[in-house]
């Protein structure tokens, strides 16, 4: 099992993250693709977030002695399997881990209308993964 305070803190940064998006995410696509410091925001703290879940994955799967897989969206696979998370959101989180890839290794690239996209509707998966680790954390 994942340590609890690890577990917190890094719950704690996913919220951040997202709430950050959420504050700075223009309403349109045009509006975020006309403003730098929004999209570096914006994408900023998507990687972040999306790294911390990551990284929060890593941990569980360490932790409970599994094996722990060479990609990361095998990551979210992983702790579906073993009931961690639901089947569904562990193939949107893994999606989310191929953004993150984007994000760190190709930055001019990116799509900001999928961005925005993924900014104002796709949050939700990973509150979604914190509120699931969290349970599953609490179980006995």
């Amino acid at each position: 099992m994942v340590e609890l305070l690890l577990l917190a803190r890094k719950v704690a940064a996913i919220r951040d993250a997202t709430a950050r998006i959420r504050d700075v995410l223009p309403e349109s696509a045009d509006a975020l693709a006309a403003d730098r410091t929004a999209r570096e925001v914006v994408v900023l703290n998507l990687m972040v977030a999306v790294q911390e879940a990551i990284d929060l994955a890593t941990h569980w799967v360490a932790d409970a002695g599994w094996l722990v897989p060479e990609a990361y969206r095998d990551l979210f696979v992983a702790l579906a399997e073993h009931g961690i998370i639901d089947a569904d959101l562990a193939v949107r989180l893994a999606a989310a881990a191929g953004l993150r890839n984007l994000i760190a290794h190709r930055y001019g690239a990116l799509d900001w209308r999928r961005i925005h996209e993924i900014a104002s509707g796709e949050l939700g998966d990973l509150e979604d993964f914190c509120a699931a680790v969290a349970e599953a954390a609490d179980a006995p």
